[in-house]
């Protein structure tokens, strides 16, 4: 167990960040799905723009590594492109 008072902020700043990071991920992999599923052109392309920023904002805060969101972006795009 933690000795000091600022160790035992960090662990529950640590938890509290972990969860958020989690329900973010979680919330985009979902919403990716439901584009993958959609065979509708417009539906697809507005779910893209949506699924698009939320790969981004998960890169931008470290959830997850930047070249897996250009990665993903880029699957998504030529999926979306092909329907």
């Amino acid at each position: 167990m933690a000795n000091h008072k600022s160790a035992l902020k960090r662990i529950r700043s640590n938890e509290a960040k972990r969860l958020r990071n989690r329900y973010q991920h979680k919330t985009t992999r979902t919403y990716i799905k439901r584009l993958l599923g959609t065979t509708d052109k417009p539906e697809a392309e507005k779910l893209f723009s949506e699924v698009s920023g939320m790969i981004d904002k998960l890169a931008k805060n470290n959830i997850i590594h930047k070249n897996k969101a250009a990665n993903q972006k880029s699957k998504l795009a030529k999926r979306v492109a092909a329907l």
